[in-house]
């Protein structure tokens, strides 16, 4: 797979996130790319995984190219013109938060009742257990409790998005009519949903304010309101979200391990979970919870 040569003058940056960069191309609606600040291999890596996630059906703006501007190395997608992320879309229209977590609960819902090849995909298992060898912050004790959470939780081969914020849903509307897609799937893997949950539940509550509204366009007190919508439409409306909070609250601890990989520092405000639930015995958070409530 070689990159093709691109000259970045002829696109627009969009946006920016922790490991690269957005641009819209300046004459062609059709194509955007995402570059990569550092990591050529994540790039590579990335597309290949976004092919086969596309080939399975997943909703998905449709990968093409590797590309390179001789310095950075990214690749090029199909644009969806129009697009607005869920969390911008809350940001825009307070008043219709829970319009937007509803519709995004439904979308989850959809990934995760899809049933993956697994041959095509990792195990989130063995993805986390990685992460987990590479964390250079973890003591070796930390690590054990950490990789005997992971192995107790339950198996399944259902999608799983792998970075689920709600930044990473998208959609365009037409006519009153909106149509989803997921971005950003270079996590993508398959395993119990809870794994994905984790990450919206963190979103939602354990963000300093700052953050939540540079990176989500919402206050905190937003994001709480996303996640009281979100979760009875995902779980159900006789679901004890009590208990469903207690089993989020303690895999959003586990995102730790993506949030370390990307800024490469330890995170005090995540780890900090972790002690309150992996780190202080006895363990939670495997309540073996679907997405149907049941």
């Amino acid at each position: 797979m070689e990159p093709i040569l691109i000259d970045l003058n002829d696109y627009e940056r969009t946006g920016e996130g922790a490991n690269g960069a957005s641009y819209d191309h300046k004459t062609d609606k059709n194509i955007m790319l995402k570059m990569y600040f550092r990591n050529f291999d994540a790039a590579k890596l990335e597309l290949e995984l976004a092919r086969k996630v596309y080939a399975a059906g997943i909703s998905t703006p449709e990968p093409g190219d590797l590309v390179t501007d001789g310095k950075t190395m990214g690749i090029r997608f199909r644009r969806i013109d129009g697009k607005k992320s869920y969390s911008r879309a809350c940001g825009d229209n307070p008043d219709r938060i829970e319009e937007y977590a509803r519709e995004f609960a439904q979308l989850c819902k959809k990934l995760h009742s899809v049933h993956v090849d697994t041959s095509q995909f990792e195990n989130v298992k063995d993805r986390l257990y990685n992460m987990l060898a590479a964390n250079p912050f973890f003591t070796d004790e930390q690590k054990r409790k950490i990789h005997d959470f992971i192995a107790a939780a339950p198996d399944a081969d259902t999608a799983i998005h792998g970075d689920l914020q709600f930044s990473n849903g998208i959609f365009v509307e037409e006519n009153g009519i909106r149509t989803p897609y997921f971005i950003d799937l270079g996590d993508f893997c398959y395993g119990y949903p809870m794994f994905d949950i984790g990450m919206v539940y963190l979103c939602c509550f354990l963000n300093e304010e700052a953050w939540t509204q540079e990176v989500f366009h919402m206050t905190n007190d937003m994001a709480k309101r996303f996640w009281y919508a979100f979760a009875p439409e995902y779980f159900g409306f006789d679901a004890n979200l009590e208990e469903i909070e207690k089993t989020a609250r303690v895999y959003a601890g586990l995102k730790t391990l993506i949030i370390e990989r990307d800024t490469h520092r330890p995170m005090p405000q995540f780890r900090a979970i972790l002690e309150e639930t992996i780190f202080s015995p006895p363990s939670t958070g495997h309540r073996a919870t679907d997405n149907n409530g049941d």
